[in-house]
């Protein structure tokens, strides 16, 4: 048994003060990868590898608490895609960036290990702070956000994105919230919805955040009232935020979805104007070199006819080399593509001839600075923005979990329960929740 199965009793039931003074466990149970495994799909393509295979569910020791930081007990996670990354070791092994931070500092070294526990949400409760940390206590129920920066450097106090030690945690740092205890900094922390059950709370976390930013942040695409917004993938765990915050910010989304089940969840959010590719047979590849610019063109008379004769403002582009051709062309004069992640491949190709000579931007977008993180969490808080959580796994099935988004299986986010027993847990404040109930599971797609 687990020096830690017991532990979600324990701070569930508790005090603050209980809970402060609870021992803590010499290890817990985690999600990993192996150093040793670095090579282990060297041969195969990347579709063929399977997260199964390299994802390890170990029982690791507690690591040193440090100044600035906390220790939760988590109650759930999720997938993301730098999950799949981690899980099939592209485009580059993780274990070089735990190499190059631990070489940063001697409190740093703590995560070069030969096994990285992965992931990049969680939510649970507080069980411990280190020195200096004054806004968190024991007992506190948050949830994580993934930016861990070290903000030592004045290039980061304007924001903290551009800071030189700026890491995305679980992905790029080790400790992370695929497991039943994760080590945070204190400044990732935010307040867990009382609405929301654990794995719904973990859900937004990564994603949330981050189509905050590329969409809505004056950093990323500055949304305003009226922009027409092209969303690819617009009922995944990234476009299914988006597509949200177009509809609340009063713009206007154009979703593009890879089925008809996808488009029905699209519809349940609300939005109008819905593509299937898959459907109209969009192929903007001719082969594996060349694109088809005739795609292209029959993709913008696709979205004037939606649109009643509107083209793009803003482009949320993440799955990358597949479609960024596509979404140059299409963008309207002055228009902006917003680009992250690359899901389909990182060299992108486009004609620059629509760039340059309709003045159009492309900006590029990481994750969430602090304050974006808490102004997107606050409208989750405040029923604005709700969880597209369609599955829930256990720890235990972490590899499954990270295979059905490697391959795309999923609609919004996949859950992993880790401390939690079961779903349907960690509710607070149940007038809240039955008011918001209906959209909840609207946008859950259930």
């Amino acid at each position: 048994m687990s020096p830690t199965s017991s532990l979600y009793t324990a701070v569930t039931e508790a005090t603050p003060e209980e809970i402060a003074a609870l021992p803590l466990p010499e290890s817990y149970r985690a999600a990993t990868v192996h150093k040793a495994d670095e090579q282990m799909f060297a041969d195969e393509a990347t579709q063929d590898k399977d997260p199964r295979k390299s994802i390890h569910i170990d029982e690791v020791p507690l690591p040193e608490l440090g100044p600035g930081e906390a220790l939760i007990a988590v109650m759930a996670s999720s997938i993301n895609y730098n999950t799949v990354w981690t899980s099939i070791f592209e485009p580059v092994s993780t274990f070089g960036f735990l190499e190059r931070y631990g070489r940063t500092n001697d409190l740093a070294s703590r995560h070069d290990l030969p096994y990285h526990i992965i992931g990049s949400d969680a939510a649970g409760v507080v069980l411990r702070v280190g020195a200096g940390v004054n806004a968190w206590k024991p007992g506190d129920e948050v949830v994580a956000h993934c930016l861990s920066v070290e903000l030592e450097s004045p290039l980061g106090h304007d924001d903290t994105m551009m800071d030189p030690e700026q890491r995305i945690w679980g992905f790029e740092t080790n400790f992370g919230g695929l497991a039943e205890i994760a080590l945070v900094k204190s400044n990732q922390l935010l307040p867990k919805p009382a609405h929301l059950t654990w794995e719904e709370a973990a859900a937004p976390g990564l994603v949330n955040s981050t189509a905050y930013r590329q969409l809505v942040s004056h950093h990323g695409g500055g949304m305003k009232q009226g922009d027409v917004v092209l969303i690819w993938g617009a009922s995944g765990g990234l476009g299914s935020y988006a597509t949200q915050y177009a509809l609340n910010g009063g713009a206007i989304p154009v979703c593009v979805v890879s089925s008809e089940e996808k488009a029905n969840l699209c519809r349940a959010m609300g939005a109008e104007f819905i593509i299937d590719r898959r459907a109209e047979d969009f192929r903007f590849w001719k082969d594996d070199t060349t694109q088809d610019p005739k795609e292209w063109q029959r993709f913008g008379r696709r979205i004037r006819e939606l649109t009643g004769g509107d083209d793009i403002d803003i482009v949320f582009e993440h799955p990358g080399r597949e479609t960024f051709g596509a979404s140059v062309y299409v963008t309207r004069k002055g228009g902006k593509i917003v680009t992250c992640a690359s899901t389909s491949g990182f060299m992108h190709e486009y004609d620059n001839r629509y760039l340059w000579m309709n003045l159009k931007s492309i900006i590029g977008s990481h994750f969430a600075n602090y304050r974006e993180a808490y102004e997107a969490n606050r409208l989750i808080n405040r029923g604005m923005i709700h969880p597209t959580l369609s599955k829930t796994f256990d720890l235990a099935d972490t590899g499954a979990a990270t295979l059905e988004v490697h391959h795309n299986r999923h609609q919004g986010k996949v859950g992993v329960l880790c401390l939690a027993p079961e779903a349907g847990l960690g509710v607070r404040n149940l007038e809240k929740r039955e008011r918001l109930l209906p959209a909840i599971t609207r946008f859950a797609g259930t």
